[in-house]
């Protein structure tokens, strides 16, 4: 059987080798279109990066490390889960292997830092849930230790690369789609002040709508979402649509308005599995391209070819429409 090598791959997808190099290497540099036909041609051909003569050359492990989020209602949590999904692919097709670990909070997340490190020969790290005050990048960048973020230094300096989602324009997206179908009192559900992917959410909502419209703060999930949608729905002047930050304050703010007896149109945010399964129109993040900037963002920094200062990333998302609102 013939050795598959970078130059099958090369005529399968009918690039150059160097194109093929760069889908492995620095994915983030090739359009899509030929990265998704490279990437088909690697699957179908069965290719596989040689590791080990790869480790001998560059003196590296390519092993990097992620942590898994902790699980919360089994609806929002599949958002990480899906980047995590993203994450490995890209990983792979570049050579390299993802080490997943837990940790709760912070200063747990520092200290396994700390314990990997020790013992393993890791090249590099991915942090997501970034937030205010997040000490984890300082750490990590103290012992100049290679990392990029899924997620913004929120209210800090741009020191480090990320790549991000523009989750105003998802809230903005949605409030306009409420607005061109004839809604005027559109309010929003959304989580307490403080969170920076929950302040960037209700930021887009309130862009399109102004100083108007009823809005509800709360944590995250179903039953929360329930009660607090409930007590705009039973307000004298209660909105006829409601944006939310995530699907699961979305499915809330659904049975809220059963148990009403309210008309009211709902938009959730990360377009989760249950969003398409009963029909609800929601806000796309698009998690693999966002994985695969990742990837190629830690390629640059891996491979001493980062620019001097930070790159940073902010990818759109999109409105997936199920429902007439």
């Amino acid at each position: 059987m013939e050795k598959v090598t970078i130059a099958t791959v090369a005529r399968r997808a009918g690039v150059s080798r160097q194109t093929v190099s760069n889908v492995i290497n620095t994915p983030d540099v090739v359009r899509e279109e030929t990265r998704e036909r490279v990437r088909e041609a690697i699957t179908a051909l069965g290719y596989r990066v040689n590791q080990a003569a790869r480790q001998m050359r560059t003196g590296r492990s390519r092993l990097i490390a992620v942590r898994i989020e902790p699980a919360r209602d089994g609806i929002n949590g599949s958002v990480l889960d899906r980047f995590l999904h993203g994450l490995t692919d890209a990983a792979g097709l570049a050579g390299y292997r993802v080490m997943l670990y837990t940790a709760d909070g912070d200063d747990a997340e520092i200290a396994t830092y700390d314990e990997l490190l020790s013992a393993y020969d890791l090249d590099a790290f991915v942090l997501t849930s970034t937030h205010h005050g997040d000490p984890r990048t300082s750490w990590l960048a103290a012992r100049d230790v290679p990392f990029v973020t899924f997620g913004r230094p929120w209210g800090a300096p741009d020191t480090h690369s990320w790549v991000d989602i523009d989750n105003a324009a998802g809230t903005a997206a949605a409030t306009e789609h409420l607005l061109a179908a004839g809604h005027r009192r559109i309010g929003f559900l959304g989580w307490p002040a403080g969170s920076g992917v929950g302040d960037a959410r209700r930021e887009g909502w309130h862009r399109v709508l102004g100083p108007w419209g009823p809005s509800a703060a709360t944590v995250d999930g179903v039953e929360p979402g329930a009660a607090a949608a409930s007590s705009l729905l039973r307000s004298d002047d209660p909105p006829t649509a409601l944006v939310c930050a995530s699907d699961s304050l979305a499915l809330g703010a659904l049975q809220a308005a059963r148990e009403t007896g309210r008309d009211c149109a709902v938009v959730g945010f990360d377009d989760t599995a249950v969003a398409g399964a009963i029909g609800l129109t929601s806000v796309s993040q698009p998690l693999a391209e966002a994985a695969a900037r990742c990837m190629g963002l830690l390629g640059e920094l891996l491979d001493g070819r980062a620019p001097s200062f930070p790159t940073t990333v902010l990818l759109p998302p999109s409105l997936v429409v199920r429902q007439t609102a």
